[in-house]
């Protein structure tokens, strides 16, 4: 048997990754299928379609022969103990407080990335916007206390106001270049502030008994991430601790959980530490290490490998690598294990006619696409905003439907609103009125829309 350093190499295959750059590592088979496999990830309606699936999933399975076992498998408890303390709840509990934590710490990423270099940067483009959202949160609400009011299940009233953002990005990108981009940033902008205003009403409409000492606990918590970022701490282990023990306090506390990674997202720099420059002087002054018996008579390898890993991360910003490092596990993990958890529905004819399942149905399909072009049209008309380049009234109005999907969040605050497992009257309205919203809202824009739409420009 040859010994390694008598084997002939095979040939190998450099990965073009830009025009001009090239990275020096050998193609191996798996490479293929990684690529194959990244692609389809960032393909725009992938998160959309995988969602749905596993909605579909849950909601079979909850009507289905098994699904007493189905429905049982996320009530079981799983917990850690240590001494006398007990931390034991539900899988679905565990899901709902605990992953969740990280879609909402990618929220806060977003909302800060929006507020620090995108649409809601410049108040100006912002007011259009953030007008929609109000009414598209306002109206739906009022619609839903309409039918509740006085009523027990009136605690539902936050239900309709979010729309849900994988949805909207999934049925946008299916009708691909028609859709004018400044249709597409008004949307992903209201919905980024829908999302703000759904983190308010949770944090205010859905807080039960405080607990003061937890709350104190929690405020230290955050205090220390601050202080780690003041006196520059880069790594990202101790902010994970003392992020923790946040979470831990809020959990105790009595304030939802999941505030605790909207905080500590809105609390990520927006700036990188090093100038790209800068860390470009750097890879010239040690590049001849890297040249002849350099490296090979270097005794600090892997020391020098970790320092350059390091200088590289820093070259953007902690919240631009944080976002696109949580955002797919927020995507095609998180949310779809969340669906799967609080989608299962049982089916029944009753509940499509029930008053909850009605106030909410009517919520999203008429309170959110009336409260956002009322509020856009108040907006214009008073002089406070402009419609944006490329966008009429006809391609609003039948946009406005698709911010009816109300998916995700809409869930959430469900089991915010009438226990863990939610209300079977209220799921269903949160589907059929998501449903038909994305209905009415695909039909009039491939109505709407022209066959062939110019390419972007810069105006839009």
């Amino acid at each position: 048997m040859a010994s390694p350093s008598t084997i002939e190499p095979r040939q190998q295959h450099i990965q073009p990754v830009h025009p001009n750059v090239t990275v020096p590592l050998p193609e191996q088979p798996i490479d293929r299928l990684v690529r194959t496999f990244a692609r389809f990830l960032h393909i725009e309606a992938t998160s959309g379609v995988l969602l749905m699936l596993c909605t579909a999933f849950a909601i079979f399975m909850a009507n289905s022969a098994w699904a007493d076992s189905y429905l049982m498998f996320w009530k079981t408890e799983v917990g850690v103990s240590f001494g006398s303390l007990h931390f034991r709840h539900s899988l679905r509990h565990i899901i709902n407080d605990g992953l969740m934590v990280i879609f909402f710490f990618v929220i806060g990423l977003e909302v800060k990335r929006e507020l620090a270099h995108g649409a809601l940067a410049d108040l100006r483009r912002a007011t259009l916007p953030i007008a929609a959202a109000v009414g598209g949160m306002l109206v739906p609400a009022g619609i839903y206390l309409a039918f509740q009011y006085d009523q027990p299940a009136a605690r539902g009233w936050g239900i309709p106001m979010a729309t849900d953002i994988a949805f909207v990005v999934g049925f946008l990108a299916l009708l691909g270049s028609r859709v004018p981009n400044s249709l597409r940033v008004l949307l992903l902008s209201l919905a980024i502030v829908d999302d703000i205003g759904a983190i308010i009403v949770i944090a205010i409409g859905y807080t039960h008994e405080l607990d003061g000492r937890f709350l104190m606990l929690a405020a230290i918590g955050i205090g220390v991430v601050h202080l780690f970022s003041r006196i520059g701490v880069r790594r990202f282990p101790p902010y994970i601790i003392a992020g923790l023990f946040a979470w831990f306090a809020f959990h105790e506390s009595g304030v939802h959980a999941t505030l605790t990674g909207v905080i500590l997202g809105l609390m990520t720099p927006a700036k990188a530490t090093i100038v790209p420059d800068h860390f470009h002087q750097y890879l010239l002054q040690t590049g001849d290490l890297f040249r002849g018996e350099g490296w090979h008579n270097e005794d600090r390898r892997a020391h020098k490998v970790r320092e350059v890993q390091r200088l590289t991360r820093e070259t953007v910003s902690p919240l631009e690598y944080l976002e696109a490092t949580l955002h797919p596990w927020s995507s095609y993990f998180i949310i779809p294990i969340f669906a799967m958890a609080n989608a299962g529905v049982s089916l029944q004819l009753a509940n499509v006619g029930d008053s909850v399942a009605v106030a909410v149905a009517l919520g999203l399909v008429i309170g959110k696409p009336l409260g956002v072009l009322l509020f856009c049209l108040l907006t214009v008309r008073l002089g406070w905003a402009k419609m944006p380049h490329g966008l009429s009234w006809r391609i609003l109005i039948a946009g406005s439907f698709l911010t009816g999907i109300g998916f995700t969040m809409a869930l959430f605050i469900d089991g915010l609103a009438f226990g863990e497992e939610g209300l079977d009257t209220a799921k269903t309205g949160i589907m059929v009125g998501s449903a038909i919203s994305a209905l009415l809202g695909m039909t009039f824009l491939m109505w709407t829309l022209p066959k062939h739409h110019a390419p972007h420009t810069a105006e839009e």
